[in-house]
């Protein structure tokens, strides 16, 4: 059992149980993408308990609410587009889409968390009419300015509610990593029935739990990150809402994640793939329907952290120097679980202006635009966004002409020449 807060013994997000214990234990860290402004670089900080959980009753690993998403979604500093991968990713989704769903004119397809108009934008071209949910106004406004009408709400049953009677429910409804960053799963899971055409499908996409503990990748969790599924667990928390998930795919995207593809549960034209069966029996294969199944990532994640830190202590006695490429939340949790400051790291860079001038939470490195990395030429570049490690060596490779080299740190420490 994991310790009460303030006398409260905690409830899983999904079931209500309360039986949690802790699958990783990653210390304190502050809000992952809390950049810090220049003028408060000497402020305090707040710092939070970085606990995950396990449900012992439905296995949901899961992190405690400490902060509201009012405080980290309202202002958000991650704009997707920035991300040429993920673009491209988003375009190859929206023409299979199109072709899969028959979508048309006619049609409505909403996107829960859309961003910037990313993945909106892509059907535009092909003239279906689209709608962005998107709680960030700083966003949404990017989206806007692309053409694409954006409703300013965290999404639930009472949005949905609210779209419905305006006659906005959709033939398409998709969200791409936004499942794992709502605390109340229920509420938004209730919202995506509510708003839901009878015939239409949903899409979901979210990092894997199975990729995430087989590989290591630890620095996926974060404080805005509630919630981590498995094809197991996340098809209990559809069902539990009348709702059938009847196709998966596994994606390569953030590190390796699923794309699942849901109907009303009374909308019985769609059969089960078998697609679905497989990977189900893959995950018990390797023991995720049971609890005996999580118990040895803790330990995992401790030794990658003894051998990162290995690296650069050997290469700082060396006189190398250090630079990091992104300014992510898998890159925060990162720096921050390993006591990785300035000491370590000289500074990062990132495309995004939002972020440009502001110093990464917790260890303060500075942001500076990607032309820093030529006019210092740093011995190494720790990629912190590793997921996007093939488009960041593709565009840094000329770190190449002075001897430069890549640091991938997840699974383990990788240097790439």
């Amino acid at each position: 059992m994991t310790p009460s807060q303030n006398g409260k013994s905690p409830a899983c997000r999904f079931c209500g149980s309360h039986s949690l214990r802790t699958f990783v234990d990653l210390g304190l860290s502050p809000l992952c993408q809390s950049q810090v402004a220049p003028a408060d670089v000497d402020k305090m900080e707040p710092f939070f308990p970085l606990l995950a959980l396990i449900c012992e009753e439905c296995l949901l690993v899961q992190l405690r609410e400490y902060v509201s998403p009012g405080d980290i979604f309202s202002e958000y500093a991650y704009f997707s587009s920035f991300s040429d991968s993920w673009v491209a990713h988003a375009k190859t989704y929206v023409d299979m889409a199109v072709k899969r769903f028959g979508l048309g004119m006619n049609s409505q397809v909403i996107e829960i968390a859309s961003n910037d108009g990313y993945l909106l934008q892509h059907f535009l071209p092909h003239g279906v009419p689209v709608l962005g949910i998107e709680p960030a106004a700083n966003v949404a406004k990017a989206a806007e300015a692309k053409g694409i009408t954006s409703v300013v709400k965290f999404f639930g049953r009472q949005t949905a509610r609210e779209l419905a009677a305006e006659g906005k429910s959709a033939d398409l409804l998709l969200g791409n990593n936004v499942l794992a960053h709502v605390p109340d799963l229920n509420d938004f899971v209730a919202g995506m029935k509510i708003l839901l055409k009878p015939g239409g499908t949903v899409t979901m996409e979210f990092p894997h739990l199975l990729r995430l503990m087989d590989e290591n990748q630890f620095d996926t969790i974060y404080n805005q990150h509630f919630s981590y599924f498995s094809l197991i667990t996340v098809d209990k928390v559809f069902a539990s809402h009348g709702m059938t998930l009847f196709d998966v795919e596994e994606q390569p995207t953030h590190g390796g994640s699923l794309r699942i593809f849901v109907r009303h549960s009374e909308a019985a034209d769609r059969p089960v793939s078998q697609v679905v069966n497989d990977l189900k029996a893959r995950e018990i294969e390797v023991g995720l329907d049971k609890l005996s199944g999580y118990a040895a990532f803790s330990e995992k994640v401790r030794e990658t952290k003894r051998k990162l830190l290995e690296f650069l202590i050997k290469a700082k006695r060396q006189g190398k120097t250090i630079a990091g490429y992104g300014a992510p939340g898998k890159g925060n949790t990162l720096l921050n679980y390993c006591g990785i400051r300035t000491d370590f790291i000289d500074f990062t860079v990132d495309r995004n202006p939002y972020k440009q001038g502001h110093f990464l939470p917790g260890s303060r490195i500075p942001i500076l635009a990607p032309e820093a990395i030529q006019e210092r030429k740093p011995d190494y570049l720790l990629i912190l966004p590793w997921n996007l490690r093939k488009e960041i060596t593709g565009q840094m490779a000329y770190i190449r002409e002075w001897g430069g080299k890549f640091v991938v740190p997840i699974p383990e420490v990788e240097v790439i020449p």
